[in-house]
């Protein structure tokens, strides 16, 4: 389990680590051979407030929850735990999984009081009904199971 402290000023994004939370290198420093794919699987990569919008009112119109990650390609637990949400958004296509990088997206993240990445939120409505910070899979996977139970009950 692990996430990354980041304080969050629209113009810039300051990252300090909790020792006991995990190690992540420096946004500044080269991912390139550490690589992970945020939007693999059933996972939407949000790149802008528009894009944003339009997954949350697709999500809306469609009477889905969404399970959104923000993230972040430098923060160590984060790269850990997106192959676990890819393959949760493989396995509950009931709900709809997005990821926002919190450097790509800084005001927007800002707007949602990210103070550590990977932080998840459980929405409903665009309203938020959950939330989790940290890289805790078993926490993660226990909510999601949860959520889609609860799906899947009121579709019967």
């Amino acid at each position: 389990m692990g996430n990354c402290v980041a304080r969050v000023s629209l113009s810039n994004i300051f990252h300090v680590l909790q020792p006991s939370m995990g190690i992540c290198r420096n946004r500044d420093q080269d991912d390139s051979d550490h690589a992970v794919n945020f939007a693999s699987g059933n996972v939407h990569l949000v790149t802008t407030k528009e894009g944003w919008d339009e997954k949350i009112s697709e999500a809306n119109k469609d009477g889905k929850f969404v399970v959104v990650n923000f993230s972040a390609s430098w923060c160590g637990p984060c790269r850990m735990i997106a192959p676990l949400y890819s393959e949760l958004s493989e396995k509950y296509p009931t709900l709809t999984f997005l990821t926002v990088d919190v450097d790509q997206l800084t005001e927007f993240s800002s707007s949602w009081d990210i103070r550590a990445t990977p932080t998840f939120f459980i929405l409903r409505d665009g309203q938020q009904v959950d939330k989790l910070v940290g890289a805790n899979k078993p926490e993660l996977q226990k909510k999601i199971i949860s959520l889609a139970d609860s799906v899947a009950q009121v579709s019967k």
